[in-house]
């Protein structure tokens, strides 16, 4: 916690999701990091990030942004390691210059008082999220129904997930086609399966991808599944269910979901 001065005000810019950091000073240490190290284990070390959490951050922004930030490498000349996308560069740039802005304005107000500050909006940008799985997408087609209606959303170039929601949504949200929005998918509505042991279901959201992180916790098991472009999802399990279906880092899955798991957000 750094400390504030008397006559100072300190600012925080973070963006949340599910009580855990998106982006803000720590996850902006790690990019510069990474920039700095081309490793995310080096860049967490540096940025006092566990290994889990520097990844859990890595994934989170991926998700987030409509391209990746980070890109990572396996193998090659180097042993493999990470780098820092321009998509990565340009939220660098974008955050330090609304973190100076707020910078001024917390001291503006710390010596002239609040009634003349026009740029409180700035003091809205946080934004917290309840699901574990936050993805920035596009509308490509709107079915509508009498009740009911089916989005379809672009996750990614590879990607394309179906959102359940009513009329009313559709009007208060202001969906059409190519307005961005974001999916809100919570990581216990997410079942995997083996790719050769499909099961029988209606769900209509089935995306392939491969195990890249298995963490056990007890009973349960939180599962990192990369679905291509970047993107991952996260899916929690019990540890039994993880173990009969083979769920390890390298196995070919599929992440399965019902359209109506998925909340839609717009500004």
């Amino acid at each position: 916690m750094p400390r504030v001065l008397p006559g100072e005000i300190d600012t925080l810019l973070a963006l949340r999701a599910n009580g855990k950091l998106l982006v803000g000073r720590e996850r902006v240490t790690l990019l510069e990091a990474v920039i700095q190290h081309g490793s995310i284990t080096k860049a967490a070390d540096v940025a006092g990030f566990s290994y889990k959490t520097a990844w859990d951050a890595v994934n989170a922004i991926n998700n987030l942004l409509p391209r990746p930030a980070f890109i990572t490498h396996t193998g090659g000349p180097r042993g493999g390691g990470a780098e820092v996308t321009e998509e990565g560069r340009r939220l660098l740039v974008t955050f330090r210059r609304l973190e100076e802005k707020l910078s001024r304005i917390s001291s503006s107000i710390a010596v002239q008082g609040i009634e003349c500050e026009e740029d409180l909006i700035f003091w809205g940008i946080g934004m917290k999220l309840s699901a574990r799985n936050t993805f920035h997408c596009t509308v490509l087609e709107i079915f509508a129904a009498p009740v009911n209606v089916e989005v379809r959303l672009q996750v990614s170039p590879e990607v394309v997930i179906s959102a359940l929601v009513t009329n009313a949504s559709v009007s208060e949200l202001g969906l059409v086609n190519h307005r961005p929005v974001l999916a809100l998918v919570n990581a216990s509505s997410v079942m995997l399966a083996p790719c050769d042991q499909m099961p029988r279901i209606s769900a209509r959201n089935k995306i392939m991808g491969r195990v890249l992180e298995r963490f056990d916790g007890g009973s349960d098991v939180e599962v990192t599944v990369g679905i291509g472009a970047g993107k991952t999802m996260t899916s929690i399990m019990t540890q039994d269910s993880a173990d009969a279906t083979g769920i390890k880092p390298g196995a070919d899955v599929c992440a399965i979901f019902q359209d109506c798991n998925v909340i839609l957000a717009s500004d």
